[in-house]
């Protein structure tokens, strides 16, 4: 998938919570907080599959809107709710 389809697909999903894959392997799972043309902020929700405090060692990095991850980094999406409950 493009880096503008994850946009759109980010975009359509704010405030939802997701698990994003990267292409490096690492799991983001939280809360989509922001979207840019560039980057996705998350904010982190803690237990399965998180980071819990955040990638960059607090929890509300960015000014609250969570850590960035680049658009061109992402390799898969889903929204959490179709794959758990919280």
């Amino acid at each position: 998938m493009s880096q503008t389809n994850y946009y759109r697909l980010c975009s359509q999903h704010m405030g939802k919570k997701a698990r994003i894959t990267c292409h490096d392997g690492k799991v983001h799972t939280g809360t989509i907080t922001r979207v840019t043309r560039s980057h996705v902020w998350i904010r982190p929700s803690g237990g399965f599959g998180g980071f819990g405090y955040g990638f960059f060692g607090g929890y509300g990095y960015g000014y609250g809107y969570g850590y960035p991850i680049a658009l061109g980094a992402i390799a898969g999406f889903a929204l959490a709710s179709a794959l758990f409950l919280w």
